[in-house]
């Protein structure tokens, strides 16, 4: 096991510049936000195959500074009800598919999508309860009419460029849990697999070691990243909250730099249960803290993980 980033938290410098700085961490990777949501000042896969160049400088870059890249980042809204929204995602997830046949990288960590509730409909819908009655079939809409064929088509493409899809399961998304997780998977097939993101989690209430345990091989990718609950306010009003997220201390949970939210003794738990499971990978770092400056975020997530990981395959016991 060994830790990794995503390079947003180094979106205001240069590749280069990012690259050397998180060498000089002592991360072995980068987790490259390639489209979607994701600016691409750092990685962009269209231009990178346009330019040939271009694509040596980056892997040069990358060399130089002895990191590999553990995935590119995908998230964005591909079931959107307007077509050109769509048109646009399916480009940057072809080119990133392509890029990354070509630089050796079998993973994109990326989210399912939000499509609407009915044909015709133009806003997302998602959809938490049966009631009333209609939602149900709503609901199987979604899944039956949208989620599945789209990913089904999409998967092909990914593992016809021997690309796993590494999907996170984010509230507000048709995947947000192991149970829809799964279902994509089983429904599409092991192309399909977990980004595990162990912060939207943590705030539905969700066991994460127990998830893990779930989800055993279909973890592909994993992100270090806390979530704290500000439980006099999940007290009167839970923990479902759409307020805006810099309303820190109106809201019912916040994202947190790793072991500002959980100590380290649960993410030792966390790292043992992945290696029980059988995931012995990256553990890529992603900054979404409002309380802590991003460099200062992810110094100290890196300080408390180096003391964590599990690097070594486990040796032999005398009395086996």
């Amino acid at each position: 096991m060994y830790l990794g980033a995503l390079s947003t938290v180094y979106l205001d410098r240069s590749l280069g510049e990012a690259a050397r700085r998180l060498s000089q961490l002592g991360l072995r990777s980068v987790e490259f936000g390639a489209g979607g949501y994701f600016p691409k000042n750092h990685c962009d896969p269209g231009a990178l195959l346009q330019d040939p160049r271009a694509l040596d400088e980056f892997r040069q870059t990358l060399s130089d500074c002895g990191l590999t890249i553990s995935a590119f980042a995908l998230h964005g809204e591909p079931l959107h009800a307007d077509p050109l929204v769509v048109k646009t995602y399916d480009g940057e997830f072809r080119s990133a598919c392509q890029l990354a046949r070509q630089v050796g990288v079998s993973r994109l960590t990326l989210t399912a999508g939000l499509p609407p509730g009915a044909p015709g409909d133009q806003t997302p819908n998602w959809i938490l309860f049966p009631w009333p009655p209609r939602m149900v079939d709503c609901y199987r809409w979604q899944w039956e009419q949208k989620v599945l064929p789209y990913w089904k088509e999409q998967a092909k493409f990914a593992a016809d460029c021997g690309v796993r899809l590494c999907f996170e399961m984010v509230p507000g998304d048709m995947v947000y849990n192991p149970e829809t997780l799964l279902r994509l998977r089983d429904a599409v097939g092991p192309t399909v697999g977990c980004n595990f993101d162990p912060s939207h989690l943590f705030w539905q209430g969700i066991d994460v070691l127990d998830a893990i345990h779930r989800l055993g091989p279909a973890i592909y990718h994993v992100h270090a990243k806390d979530t704290s609950l500000l439980n006099h306010n999940v007290r009167v009003n839970g923990v479902l909250d759409p307020k805006p997220f810099h309303q820190l201390a109106n809201r019912s949970w916040l994202f947190r730099t790793v072991g500002y939210g959980h100590d380290e003794s649960f993410w030792r738990d966390f790292a043992s249960t992945l290696r029980l499971v059988g995931y012995d990978d990256v553990l890529s770092i992603e900054h979404e803290d409002p309380l802590i400056d991003l460099e200062e975020g992810l110094e100290s997530a890196i300080r408390l993980l180096e003391g964590v990981v599990i690097r070594k395959p486990p040796a032999k016991l005398w009395s086996d």
